[in-house]
């Protein structure tokens, strides 16, 4: 038995070091980088010879190999993932644009998968699906030990038919499911009005290969419907990001040119980069067709100067959080809402044969005055709530920085304490509402651009010079720091402390 396992484990080792010595080249050229270790790659072939000797049953070679690159890549952070040949076909067709599917983006969080936004108009946008929602069963199969891949395979499908999703949501403390038939998702990512005379709202809801030319068809209309514009609201709530190319381009129509609007950096030197408000820089597929297939060119002026507000909050991501950083930064936009998700990382994908391949992170996001977004985003210049009443259940939302092996420096303890706190007390609430009220949710975030929208109004409020609702939560968290301050404060006597007060 020793001998066979011995023979195994020497065989294992020459399977393994042929395939990645020969990735090793390749990264070594690439990178000028040392050599894959020796001592460890006999370890892992080791482990390998143990298993398919003495495990209980026959475990596929393929099986092996694949789960041994998921489970190596998948560990790095929450973003890179491992390819296998219908994955690497499926993530082909996401970002094509057109998908059968129910038109969700999202992540994998605790085992489970959360939704970072649904797609406006899709099946699971019409469900009532929102923004954190966490997915618990696929028709009968329960979510935890999925892989991320696994999950979207099985909600994708056939045009026309149906998935049983059960979801449990954390702002209203309850489980429950919904039936959604798949279609083919055709994402509009542009849309926006002249919302009263002077004054228009425009969202996107992602960043694809048409955002560019369907922004610059929108702002046209707007514009011929109002020519004297008094000012905008750019909305990326829930915007979870998309092309870098189409982020620089919406940046560059209220920018100045030749201004930076993101720099990335990583170990390759084609991730040191730095994207400007030049054409060449978010015309990739286009500067051979000349500068006049630039759409920004298209834009009225006016544009460049109209006063500008950015609407964001926890499920704006990636591509949004560029924009947003770069309008504030340059200090052309006044950013308002709730501190955005904080996804500053870049992903690459790598093909590792005709039909597999890795997506996998290679650098992070700076805004242009250096700044990270990654496990940070962007803090809004107003914090503005949900609704009227607060947001109540704001310390339950998830962001980059809650994600299990996130990049980035950890949270300070004091301040991890803090945030636990939060939750906690926060859950408590919902509990008693929640209870009070039979059971049922008693808060529904209203509809972006309807006339409930609180935070859209409040956006026009600061456009009008008008008082601006500022966020409950950051009232609440300003006046605990000052009678905290104030409390560890030296003993002083009246008179002595009325100067001092009346000096800050």
């Amino acid at each position: 038995m020793s001998q066979k396992l011995q023979t195994l484990g020497w065989v294992s080792a020459g399977i393994l070091a042929g395939a990645l010595a020969t990735f090793s080249l390749q990264t070594t050229a690439r990178n000028s980088i040392a050599p894959l270790p020796l001592e460890e790659i006999q370890q892992l072939a080791a482990v390998y010879g143990l298993i398919k000797s003495d495990y209980v049953e026959p475990v596929d070679d393929k099986k092996l190999i694949t789960d041994a690159i998921s489970g190596m890549v998948s560990n790095l952070d929450p973003h890179s993932q491992y390819f296998d040949k219908a994955s690497f076909k499926e993530f082909r067709e996401g970002t094509s644009g057109r998908f059968v599917g129910v038109g969700i983006e999202i992540t994998q969080e605790d085992g489970l998968i959360r939704i970072v936004s649904p797609i406006e108009g899709s099946p699971a946008d019409r469900a009532g699906l929102m923004t954190n929602d966490l997915i618990t069963r696929i028709d009968d199969t329960a979510v935890k030990g999925l892989s991320l891949t696994d999950a979207v395979k099985r909600m994708r499908g056939e045009p026309n038919t149906k998935v049983v999703l059960t979801i449990f949501r954390k702002d209203e403390s309850r489980t429950f499911t919904v039936t959604i038939t798949r279609e083919e998702i055709k994402t509009r990512s542009v849309k926006g009005e002249v919302i009263e005379p002077g004054y228009a709202w425009v969202r996107l809801s992602q960043f694809q290969d048409r955002t560019v030319d369907d922004f610059v068809t929108k702002v046209a209309e707007i514009y011929a419907k109002e020519p004297d514009l008094k000012g905008l609201v750019l909305d990326l709530r829930n915007d979870p990001g998309g092309l870098l190319d189409a982020a620089v381009a919406i940046s560059a129509a209220f920018l100045p040119q030749n201004v930076v609007v993101v720099t990335t950096d990583g170990q390759l030197p084609e991730s040191k980069a730095t994207f400007s408000t030049t054409a060449a820089d978010y015309l990739p597929r286009r500067i051979g067709l000349g500068i006049g297939s630039d759409p920004l060119r298209k834009l009225p002026a006016a544009l460049k100067s109209v006063p500008l507000v950015v609407l964001v909050n926890e499920g704006s991501a990636s591509a949004s959080e560029i924009v947003a950083g770069a309008l504030q930064d340059h200090q052309r936009a006044t950013i308002m809402g709730s501190q955005t998700f904080g996804k500053g990382s870049v992903q690459t994908v790598r093909p590792l044969g005709p039909d597999t391949g890795i997506k996998l992170t290679t650098a992070l996001y700076y805004t242009p005055s250096g700044r990270s977004i990654q496990a940070k985003g962007i803090e809004p210049d107003i914090a503005v709530d949900e609704t009227a009443e607060g947001t109540p259940y704001a310390s339950l939302r998830i962001r980059e920085a809650d994600l299990l092996k996130h990049l980035g420096t950890d949270d300070d303890p004091e301040e991890a304490a803090r945030k636990e706190k939060e939750r906690e007390q926060a859950m408590q609430r919902l509990e008693e509402e929640t209870k009070a009220n039979n059971g049922q949710p008693t808060r529904r975030q209203p509809q972006f651009g309807s006339a409930e929208d609180f935070q859209l109004q409040q956006a026009l409020n600061h456009l009008k010079g008008l008082p601006v609702q500022v966020s409950k939560s950051d009232e609440e968290r300003l006046a605990a720091a000052t009678a905290e301050a104030t409390a560890a404060a030296p003993s002083a006597s009246p008179a002595a402390g009325a100067t001092d007060a009346s000096s800050k």
